[in-house]
């Protein structure tokens, strides 16, 4: 990951933030085209009870709707934590490019565990195991802590 990224994985905490303040879990995530544009984001929608609405499932939909399958193979996702295996499944189908999260599957894993969170339904896997042709690039320290503390402070309201 470049430096130049940063900004990116910036926004995808940002948009977690969002998603925390309107009382759903803390994801967010980011499109971006071959040439560094930010075409389409969002954020955790779950808390509606469709716990399909995860942000990088929402992406995959839109590129899948808006853009050649050159264009979505040369397009990056940003993303403050580690594609789940839906997302990971959508990602691959539609045929994404990279992905580069600042949070791994694993840590998220660890944190929920020390705050006492129930395993969620689906196994936690890496991207790879679900995508293995997926280039994938994460965590990124810079960030990792503040993604810990909006996990923190969602299960602990």
């Amino acid at each position: 990951m470049k430096d130049t990224e940063l900004p990116y994985l910036r926004r995808c905490v940002e948009l977690a933030t969002e998603a925390l303040e309107a009382g759903d879990e803390p994801f967010g995530s980011v499109l971006v085209s071959a040439g560094g544009e930010i075409l389409a984001e969002d954020h955790n929608r779950v808390a509606s009870g469709d716990r399909t609405r995860h942000p990088e499932f929402e992406l995959a939909r839109w590129a899948a709707a808006h853009m050649t399958p050159e264009e979505r193979a040369s397009a990056t996702v940003y993303t403050s934590g580690e594609h789940c295996p839906m997302c990971a499944a959508a990602h691959a189908w539609v045929g994404l490019g990279r992905i580069v999260y600042v949070a791994s599957s694993e840590q998220l894993a660890q944190w929920l565990t020390q705050l006492g969170v129930p395993a969620p339904p689906v196994r936690t896997l890496p991207v790879n195991e679900v995508a293995p042709g997926v280039v994938v690039e994460g965590p990124v320290p810079e960030l990792t802590e503040r993604v810990r503390q909006l996990h923190g402070r969602f299960h602990q309201s």
